[in-house]
């Protein structure tokens, strides 16, 4: 997206090539930024206290760097007829220029290769730009070549961009100070949609009404060699920076899945709780409809179909991904899921996790978890996603 609000999303690998650096890279070792090596690039996972940075980010204005993200243009008359072809959801849906999408991008087994969001660059339909994930870079990009082929189609990567997230409540305001003649313009701007700033900052600035937190704000993209001076001036304006722990715990509470955790090639978008982006009404053939709407089909008829939840920890311990998961522990209708992520929620002051779990699970179901592996399970409540969007709390 995550992110996606996205929703935009990213995720660690291990990398052996030596880590890449984003522009903003001395802006983080200039403010503290404990740096750590993710998806290839050394990033900050904090800046002292992961908890402040969280709390920021909920109450007041925080900010991300997110560089590292893949931004590529894609330019030709068979844009539209190729999006349509790469994408599970469908950019027919984008009427108006800067309008953004969030789509899953799936191979032929109806698996999810990477979540990506498209915008939609010019009115014509035959431009677009998708930002996805870097932690999936090269099959992201191998992909896109690959069902390129037989499209009039140019797709330029813009290594030369920078990225920054400014979320939270007072996100917007601060940044207005900063940037008072962006205010107008973001004021007018919904959810999911975003902006040329050209005639006000110059060339390849952009701004987008989108994030990965739960909260209000934008994603500024800009010339890498004007992030820096930006990054300062938000900073002063008291903008907290924030690192990928606290991006973690925020996207968590706001239920947003993380790739290559909540979801990856062997997961069906019905299993991690995207079936709301699959665009099936007509007859457009994507790549892995097929086997999606094939293997959906089964697993309705053999009751092996798996949806996704969220768990609250109702006593002390911290959920962890890979904890397994048992419904009606000792019972004849007995099932198992697993945790896809887990972590301590500093808004609710409880552990929190996302888990897929069979989709009969029922609201009376019981659920437990093995928290130390030793046999004593403990009970965890059963939510619907997100447990904090805006906040607030969002269940009872």
């Amino acid at each position: 997206m995550t992110d996606t609000n996205s929703q935009n999303t990213d995720s660690q690998n291990t990398n052996t090539q030596a880590p890449q650096r984003t522009p903003l890279y001395q802006s983080h070792v200039d403010s503290g930024g404990k740096i750590v090596d993710f998806s290839g690039w050394e990033l900050p996972i904090h800046y002292g206290s992961q908890i402040e940075e969280h709390e920021a980010v909920r109450t007041d204005a925080g900010m991300f760097d997110v560089s590292h993200m893949v931004i590529a243009d894609v330019k030709g008359p068979d844009a539209k007829a190729w999006l349509q072809k790469l994408l599970a959801n469908d950019v027919d849906k984008l009427k108006t220029v800067g309008k953004a999408l969030y789509s899953p991008m799936l191979n032929e087994q109806g698996g999810i290769i990477d979540d990506l969001i498209v915008y939609l660059s010019n009115a014509d339909e035959t431009e677009y730009r998708i930002v996805s994930n870097a932690g999936t870079r090269d099959k992201d990009i191998a992909h896109f070549h690959k069902t390129a082929a037989g499209f009039d189609v140019a797709i330029t990567e813009r290594d030369e961009l920078a990225m920054l997230a400014v979320q939270g409540p007072n996100a917007v305001a601060k940044l207005t100070q900063v940037k008072p003649s962006w205010a107008d313009i973001i004021a007018e701007l919904k959810p999911f949609v975003g902006t040329d700033l050209t005639d006000l900052e110059g060339p390849d600035w952009f701004v987008a009404r989108t994030g990965y937190t739960g909260e209000d704000g934008v994603e500024v993209i800009m010339p890498a060699d004007e992030a820096a001076d930006l990054f300062k001036q938000l900073k002063a304006a008291g903008i907290k920076p924030a690192g990928l722990g606290a991006r973690d715990t925020l996207r968590m509470e706001a239920g947003m899945n993380l790739y290559g955790h909540d979801m990856d090639e062997n997961v069906s978008p019905y299993e991690c709780n995207m079936g709301w982006t699959l665009a099936l009404k007509d007859e457009r053939d994507f790549v892995g409809r097929e086997a999606l709407v094939s293997k959906r089909k089964q697993a309705k008829e053999d009751n092996t179909a798996m949806k996704q939840v969220g768990l609250l920890l109702t006593t002390r311990g911290v959920l962890r991904e890979g904890m397994e998961v048992t419904i009606n522990q000792g019972e004849d209708n007995e099932q198992k899921g697993l945790i896809t992520s887990g972590t301590f929620s500093p808004s609710l002051k409880q552990s929190i996790a996302i888990a897929r779990v069979p989709a009969s699970l029922s609201d009376d179901d019981k659920v437990q978890i093995d928290l130390r592996g030793k046999g004593k399970f403990v009970d965890a409540r059963v939510l619907k996603l997100p447990f904090v969007r805006n906040g607030k709390q969002q269940f009872d």
